[in-house]
């Protein structure tokens, strides 16, 4: 048996508040890893401009500056990968992707932008490689600068994911002006966390099981920095690591209590509060107390593990490092793809049968027409599923309303780009090509995406129209590539005898100059009537 080798990867958590790394090193044969590094700098990006909400020229500057250095820190350490993911502050920033197009071009890092939902995903592996859940039932809480992530799970698939706009810098950026803060804004504050949370509070509760009691688990700076001073204070001593240690929710209401009634230079010097942190401690504090509060527990311990760790445990499961204790991860896409499909009560077998004869023409087409491997091969099976959910708001435009609702589903193991890539095949599988001047083609931020969606579209027009009538005509189809006629013969067989496929050779010959156009050759479907079952 080959001896695999030990694996250095690095994650890098762009978040609103600061910017985390964790480099470490990975074990396959357990499958476990090793944390060998960190990095944390503290940028501020949701410091966003209030007129137009666009990140500061200033936080960019920061970003860049410690983005750098930790790139320079995971090359030192040798390491194979760095997988980088955006939260909330570069999400809503209206400049937000040109701010990861710069990234890209200065320092060759891609930085994946994750949905609300995707990272709190991604936070419930980190923890789930932290700690034993044994069967019980955990609420997860993680408090960053911009939002709030709510996950609800016993150590399988998660029952509930929750991405809510509160987090400590954005609050303390909207609401808090006064120093002391004021009862008045204090008062609003209060009620606007609790008004925020209520829904994904609900949703947690609708999960539980009749007499289920959840532990609380709890994540990142905020609730580390509030844990670090209740040790400091109750036990004389910060235990190092800080897994583990618990406070209630009465610690927590004396926290916030006093916090509230000191001003930012008395906060300061409190032990174990940075200057940053200082800042926004109230806010952070504040939603903590409304999670509990709200949930009706008493009880937090904290976990070290989170978004960053999470980040290394999806690299490990999409490179099938994993199979065992989260093996129900490992197929998160593909079950996602079919929730959206239920969801918008698509025919999946049309879906299907499209999503057959589109990776058909993609393998037997590669090598010679193209050259994409198994990711953008999986994202065009996705499209293919997808391609007509659009039909869920009206038959005419449908491509039009299937980019639209690809492209808000929260699509759980993809990131943003991987979404839009998506969106935008299904967006072409009908009328016009990918064109400059399409709002939707322009959201492709990445040369790369714009040319999986340039080449894999027409082969999804070509596999929707040979199952035009939508009943499965069409058994398989055979490419035959004549590159000194520059022609491409395409060998229809009818699932039954006798069945001409008048309907689907017309959409064909309808659909493939679309293909023609983009790879330079000529499309000449044949079918091949001697093939099929006697129906």
């Amino acid at each position: 048996m080959a001896i695999e080798h030990e694996r250095i990867v690095a994650a890098i958590d762009v978040g609103t508040n600061s910017i985390h790394m964790v480099v470490v090193r990975v074990q396959p044969w357990l499958p476990a890893f090793t944390i060998i590094a960190k990095e944390k700098t503290t940028v501020r990006l949701g410091d966003r401009d209030i007129r137009t909400g666009n990140l500061t020229e200033a936080a960019m500057a920061r970003a860049m500056s410690a983005l750098q250095r930790c790139q320079e820190i995971a090359q030192s350490l040798n390491a194979e990968q760095i997988i980088a993911v955006a939260t909330s502050a570069v999400r809503e920033a209206p400049n937000g992707r040109d701010f990861l197009h710069a990234v890209e071009t200065k320092l060759g890092l891609w930085i994946d932008l994750i949905s609300g939902p995707e990272e709190a995903r991604r936070i419930y592996l980190g923890v789930l490689s932290g700690m034993e859940f044994n069967g019980q039932s955990h609420i997860i809480v993680d408090i960053g600068g911009g939002s709030t992530e709510l996950i609800l799970g016993d150590g399988q698939e998660p029952r509930t994911l929750s991405s809510t706009k509160v987090g400590a810098v954005r609050l303390t950026a909207e609401y808090i002006s006064t120093d002391p803060v004021s009862d008045s804004e204090f008062r609003y504050l209060q009620a606007y966390i609790r008004g925020m949370l209520e829904r994904s509070i609900e949703e947690i509760q609708a999960h539980l099981r009749p007499g289920e009691r959840p532990y609380l688990v709890g994540t990142s700076g905020t609730i580390e920095t509030l844990a670090t001073i209740h040790a400091r204070e109750t036990l004389g001593v910060v235990p190092s690591p800080l897994q583990g240690h618990s406070f209630t929710l009465t610690d927590l209401k004396e926290m916030v209590c006093r916090f509230r009634r000191m001003t930012n230079e008395e906060r300061l010097k409190i032990p174990g509060i940075n200057d940053r942190r200082a800042e926004i401690i109230l806010a952070g504090a504040l939603i903590l107390q409304e999670v509990m509060s709200l949930l009706g527990l008493e009880s937090i311990t904290i976990c070290e593990r989170a978004l960053r760790e999470g980040v290394i445990v999806d690299w490990m499961l999409t490179h099938g490092l994993i199979e065992d204790r989260l093996r129900f991860q490992s197929s998160v896409r593909e079950r996602s793809i079919l929730r959206v499909a239920q969801r918008y009560r698509i025919n999946l077998q049309h879906g299907e049968q499209v999503a057959q004869l589109a990776l058909s023409l993609f393998e037997q087409t590669k090598g010679s027409l193209h050259n994409w491997g198994d990711e953008e091969q999986e994202l065009l099976w996705a499209a293919a599923i997808l391609h007509n959910c659009g039909h869920h708001v009206s038959h005419s435009s449908h491509h039009k309303h299937s980019y639209y609702l690809i492209r808000n589903s929260d699509l759980l193991g993809y990131n943003e780009i991987e979404i839009e890539t998506i969106a935008n095949l299904a967006r072409y599988h009908r009328k016009s090509n990918p064109k400059k001047k399409h709002e939707n083609y322009r959201n492709l931020s990445s040369k790369k995406h714009r040319r999986i969606v340039e080449q894999l579209s027409p082969l999804l027009r070509l596999a929707v129209a040979m199952d035009r009538r939508q009943i499965g005509a069409m058994q398989r189809v055979i490419c035959q590539y004549r590159p000194e006629v520059r022609e491409l013969r395409l060998l229809l067989q009818p699932r039954r005898i006798g069945d001409e496929c008048l309907l689907e050779l017309w959409s064909l010959n309808l659909k493939k100059t679309s293909f023609e156009e983009e790879y330079g050759l000529k499309v000449v479907p044949i079918l091949e009537a001697t093939h099929g079952t006697v129906g």
